[in-house]
């Protein structure tokens, strides 16, 4: 029970006193992942063990000019931590505990408080939307319900009266109260689960996805070729028996590390992750806080984006603008009196809190309330004044004024017209009991019409439309009177009429209407969850955006959930995106950041992957037909950082507003293999006559020269449409292998040894026939769609 002296909370001096004793609510977790983890996992995998291998080979045989490509593996693991570490402080801070403040009353007052400021036995106020901070007990309960699915699963909100216990983490869905505080810090339930909590589930990423699978391909046919390409260097070098004659096994070593090196996509996981964490770190420049990097990816998937209107087409903020005399004989000072009681609520919601700012009294003391449900759609108050006791209702016109219809038209006039309206309505019979009760059949005595104003946000319109020409289907669906989301709607060229959700009876009805409108009213928060749900059946992607407790679940629910900066705790915590600065316009932001990541990480993804196809080409034929292999290691260090390393930094981060398009793993494939084979063949041709008739280092030159035609033209289709920046990159790059091949230094560096001769002409010729091979399966792979010109 609330008595007088629980209800004036702590003093400042027992707080100082808690706060001195270790009785805060200070927490001292374990993060979801150790830095040891985060070591283990990126630096011990399968293409590091196997290039760390190669790289020992290479200190073995003492020409550390072979072991350039161990660079690449020590910044893939360095930038790969930092993603690591980056996304674990993330999730730390986005924990179960997710609100940064906590209403508590305090000498009387009730003040907001940081999360580690709550106290043993503080009073906790809560009302909808509320996160409990720290484990408590019910002491006054106004139809409190509270939803505890992040803690326990149980997806029905659970009412608590007086005396029931409150877990921390779990959030209020409907109803207000009064709630003293139990157990802190590493004591309270939440804090003994939020290792499990933080490990929250993963969005699904087609590009994570398609770059696991790519993996686990290779991890299944290294193993096989690698061996192969053993076996091929000892028979090529004469066998067991001679390969310890002289410097041979020198040279079959060494021709084995290259075959390898040629085979690793060393870079592909680098660039994945650093095309994620740059939009990551560019979108929080932009105020978007990603709490999980995938989720970039995720916008640009999305075709089916649902919208609350409160907060999000609109500012949030609500305005008082009049009353309207009903004329049903209601006193001015007692609808004053009345809507006074309603605004003189400390755990009331944002109606409230406008009508305590408008209307003062001292006249009465509240006997009872009834909290604002979403479900009813009202609140109401037991007030007594003068001895005297009288019952009021303020809620949905169409829920109060059902059985008087001139004054709900009154309402549904000025609902047109885009304002908010309530209806406020004396009871001449008792208020039912519990928050969930109807009020169908309650006689009233109509009273007063509440307007309040909200304003559009200016750049709803703009932004609405820019989804529309991204060919995404745009759904609002408000709990507001369909005629205001109506109005709203027009005021933003949106089409249609709203459907009036509180008539749609059951799934099959909300699933119909869903068909044929995009604008909703009178939603509840059970179907918005219903509707994400019936859409996502439907095959769409579906992206929810909210700012309220009725949103959290239906934000949840959807591929990707994106909370206002002002949105209550609950809602925050279960979002992927939050909108710091409450600005809808940073959505076409995030889709564009999203395109760039799947089309650039799409791009770079062939160009490493075909260099896969012709490392392991070559491997398998020079061990069959026991060559020796036509690379030097440092040779194809030299085509890879130039025609594949360096570009692909560049080319992973550059602009590009590619509209999705699903399928990218089977484009990857039907792309990379053939062009891989095309520039595996190309080199198979340039060194098949010359490795016996001219000097073994001459050959191995030559052939680089011509893979390096091949990849530089892999390079040039997929950096297409050409812009003057990617010229020059392609310049650049063809500037570099000039020089490297004409300066002493780097010539003997990479032993590159090309004078002019018929046989550099022959390397060149192969190259450029190898080249036309890849433009005309270019044009080939565009009209069957396998690659698309990059915007």
């Amino acid at each position: 029970m609330l008595d007088a002296r629980t209800r004036e909370g702590l003093t400042s001096a027992e707080v100082a006193e808690r706060l001195s004793d270790g009785r805060g609510n200070t927490q001292h977790q374990p993060t979801s992942r150790s830095i040891a983890d985060i070591l283990r996992e990126n630096i011990f995998t399968l293409f590091n063990g196997i290039l760390t291998v190669c790289f020992i080979a290479v200190l073995v045989l003492g020409d550390l000019r072979d072991g350039f490509f161990y660079g690449v593996v020590i910044v893939n693991a360095l930038i790969g931590i930092v993603q690591e570490v980056r996304a674990k402080i993330v999730l730390d801070r986005a924990a179960l505990l997710a609100a940064p403040e906590s209403r508590v009353r305090r000498d009387g007052q009730v003040v907001s408080v940081p999360l580690d400021r709550v106290v043993l036995d503080d009073l906790l106020v809560l009302r909808p939307g509320d996160q409990v901070p720290a484990d408590a007990r019910v002491v006054e309960s106004t139809g409190l319900a509270l939803d505890e699915s992040l803690l326990t699963g149980e997806s029905d909100p659970v009412f608590k009266d007086e005396d029931a216990p409150l877990l921390s983490g779990s959030h209020v869905t409907v109803g207000t109260g009064y709630a003293v505080v139990t157990a802190v810090g590493a004591d309270s339930y939440a804090s003994k689960l939020t290792s499990e909590i933080r490990k929250r589930s993963l969005v699904h990423s087609e590009l994570r996805d398609a770059t696991n699978r790519i993996l686990v391909y290779l991890s299944w046919i290294l193993g096989p070729v690698i061996l192969i390409t053993l076996i091929g260097r000892v028979l090529a070098y004469g066998g067991w028996n001679a390969l310890f004659v002289d410097a041979r096994w020198r040279r079959a070593l060494l021709d084995a590390v290259a075959a390898v090196v040629g085979m690793i996509p060393e870079g592909l996981v680098l660039l994945t992750s650093l095309a994620f964490g740059v939009a990551a770190i560019q979108l929080a420049g932009r105020k978007v806080l990603v709490q999980e990097l995938a989720a970039v990816e995720v916008l640009a998937r999305v075709d089916v984006l649902c919208l609350d209107k409160t907060g999000t087409l609109t500012t949030g903020e609500l305005g008082f603008e009049r009353t309207v005399d009903l004329g049903g004989g209601v006193p001015a000072e007692e609808i004053e009196t009345a809507l006074a009681a309603f605004g003189d609520d400390d755990a009331g919601n944002a109606t409230a809190g406008i009508l305590s700012s408008r209307f003062r009294s001292d006249r009465y003391r509240v006997q009872r309330r009834i909290p604002f449900s979403s479900a009813t759609q009202y609140s109401g108050v037991v007030i007594r004044v003068d001895g005297a006791d009288s019952s009021w209702i303020l809620g949905a016109p169409e829920r109060v004024l059902a059985d008087h219809a001139d004054e709900l038209e009154q309402a549904t006039v000025i609902a047109a017209t885009g304002r908010r309206t309530l209806a406020l309505v004396r009871a001449s019979d008792p208020l039912p009991h519990g928050s969930h009760a109807p009020i169908a059949g309650l006689r009233v005595q109509p009273a007063a019409l509440v307007v309040l104003s909200e304003t559009v946000r200016p750049e709803a319109a703009e932004t609405l439309g820019y989804f529309g020409e991204q060919s995404v289907r745009v759904i609002v669906m408000s709990g507001d009177n369909p005629v205001t989301v109506s109005a709203i709607a027009r005021g933003l060229r949106l089409e249609g009429e709203a459907v009036d959700a509180s008539a749609l009876t059951d799934d099959a009805a909300l699933a119909e209407a869903l068909r044929t409108s995009d604008l909703f009213g009178r939603v509840s928060p059970e179907q918005k969850r219903t509707a994400v749900g019936l859409l996502r059946e439907q095959g769409r992607t579906v992206a929810m955006t909210g700012d309220g407790v009725n949103d959290a679940m239906a934000i949840k629910d959807a591929h990707l959930g994106i909370a206002m900066g002002s949105a209550t705790a609950a809602t925050k915590a279960v979002s992927r995106l939050v909108l710091l600065d409450n600005r809808f316009d940073r959505l076409p932001d995030v889709l564009a950041f999203g395109r760039r990541v799947i089309a650039n990480v799409e791009r770079v993804s062939n160009i490493f992957l075909a260099k896969t196809v012709y490392g392991i080409l070559l491997a398998l034929v020079s061990a069959f037909l026991l060559w020796p292999f036509p690379f030097l290691p440092r040779q194809l260090t030299l085509v890879s950082t130039l025609a594949i390393g360096i570009p692909s930094f560049f080319l992973a981060l550059a602009p590009n507003r590619r509209i999705y398009r699903p399928g990218v793993l089977d484009r990857i494939l039907k792309y990379s293999i053939p062009t891989g084979l095309i520039a595996g063949l190309t080199c198979v041709v340039a060194y098949l006559p010359l490795y016996r008739t001219i000097p073994l280092p001459e050959a191995r030159s030559i052939t680089t020269i011509a893979l390096f035609c091949v990849s530089l033209w892999i390079l040039c289709v997929l950096t297409r449409p050409l812009s003057g920046p990617r010229w020059a990159l392609l310049a650049g790059v063809a500037a570099a292998m000039v020089l490297v091949c004409v300066i002493p230094f780097t010539a003997a560096f990479f032993e590159m040894h090309v004078p002019i001769s018929l046989e550099l002409l022959w390397g060149i010729l192969v190259g450029a026939v190898g080249a036309a091979g890849i433009e005309l399966f270019y044009r080939f792979a565009r009209r069957h769609e396998l690659v698309f010109d990059r915007q």
